[in-house]
């Protein structure tokens, strides 16, 4: 039996969800989609519904589905690390106490992030940092951090069940869904919809660090795609991967040709960050002006766009950089240009009428 015989994808909805499921429905047997409430958006994924925090509502939902791999691409955000710890930590050891009963999952994927070596929300980037670029060996933080949390309860559920396991720590996330908590691609093109409707430049939101210095991104493909392999690859067993695109750039590069993807006008950094949350303060009703008059799927512009989230990834004061050695020895050699991952979830936006054309 492989492990992609019958995957389950745990936050099918989301940015790595989405496009985990549609990367598994075409070649696997039968792929099983788990969200909250949503139906499943990838056609072929038999939608599943649960509240990830509810252990019971798991085992009712996941009982008999003889699941041969578990995809973790979901969390729910807390008020506190503490509470994101406890809430988060526990998501993962239900999710697959529930899905391990048939004992048939041989493989478990974890999706995480670079806050492992960065620090939580509430210590980000504060205290003594890792070298860049960040590599999987570097030793945990001195500070509480949920994804620390989860990947000890992954390790212990292995144990318990039998599983191989792997985890992949991404970077900020380019990729397509609606509703996304973390989504800069729909984040960016509305604000840019917003610019282009009220006559105003699309300005760099970040830091002068984000705006002169390296960075690297993280494309859903790119992430599915490593997910794949190591549930498929023996060297890739119980260990965990850093996943980027590939390239490096410097937003002071990218800033431009995005605004020429949008079709608006760049405005760079001019000496003080201007935070999007700022920027797009009082927008909502412009945003269902433009959605009612383009017919697009979303008029609450906090369902399209994150602006708090872009904030944070393009206001950071610290270098991240992020290595690929690793997964590139074991066997994984998937690339993408960032620029192009950009243009692909902007064209997919614009098709499926979430943001305007």
């Amino acid at each position: 039996m492989s492990p992609l015989d019958r995957p389950l994808v745990v936050g099918v909805t989301g940015i790595s969800g989405h496009a985990l499921a549609e990367r598994l429905a075409p070649q696997t047997g039968q792929t099983l989609g788990l969200s909250r409430g949503s139906t499943s958006p990838v056609p072929g994924v038999e939608p599943l519904h649960a509240d990830l925090t509810d252990p019971e509502a798991l085992r009712e939902t996941l009982a008999g589905t003889k699941a041969t791999s578990v995809f973790l691409t979901a969390w729910s955000r807390q008020e506190t690390e503490e509470d994101n710890i406890r809430v988060n930590g526990a998501l993962v050891r239900d999710v697959l106490d529930a899905a391990c009963a048939d004992g048939t999952v041989e493989h478990v994927a974890l999706v995480t992030g670079l806050k492992h070596y960065l620090g939580p929300f509430e210590a980000y980037g504060q205290g003594e940092l890792p070298e860049t670029p960040f590599t999987e060996d570097t030793p945990r933080l001195d500070a509480p951090n949920f994804y620390y949390a989860q990947e000890d309860e992954l390790v212990a559920a292995a144990e318990r069940h039998g599983f191989g396991w792997s985890v992949h720590r991404a970077h900020t996330m380019i990729g397509f869904a609606v509703g996304n908590a973390m989504n800069i691609g729909s984040t960016l093109a509305a604000s840019a919809a917003i610019c282009r409707e009220t006559g105003r430049p699309f300005r760099f939101p970040g830091s002068a660090q984000q705006w002169h210095g390296l960075t690297d991104m993280t494309d859903a493909g790119q992430l599915a795609d490593q997910m794949v392999w190591a549930a498929t690859t023996p060297g890739a067993r119980n260990e965990p991967f850093n996943i980027v695109d590939g390239d490096v750039f410097r937003w002071r590069w990218m800033w431009p040709r995005l605004a020429e993807l949008l079709h608006v006008t760049p405005e760079g950094f001019d000496g003080e960050p201007a935070p999007l949350e700022q920027q797009m303060e009082g927008m909502a009703p412009v945003w269902e002006r433009i959605a009612e008059r383009e017919g697009l799927r979303e008029s609450q512009l906090d369902r399209v766009a994150s602006f708090w989230h872009t904030d944070g990834d393009l206001g950071r004061d610290i270098e991240c950089v992020t290595d690929m050695t690793k997964s590139r020895l074991a066997g994984f050699t998937g690339y993408t240009r960032t620029l192009d991952a950009f243009a692909r979830v902007f064209d997919r936006l614009r098709d499926e009428r979430v943001v305007p054309s």
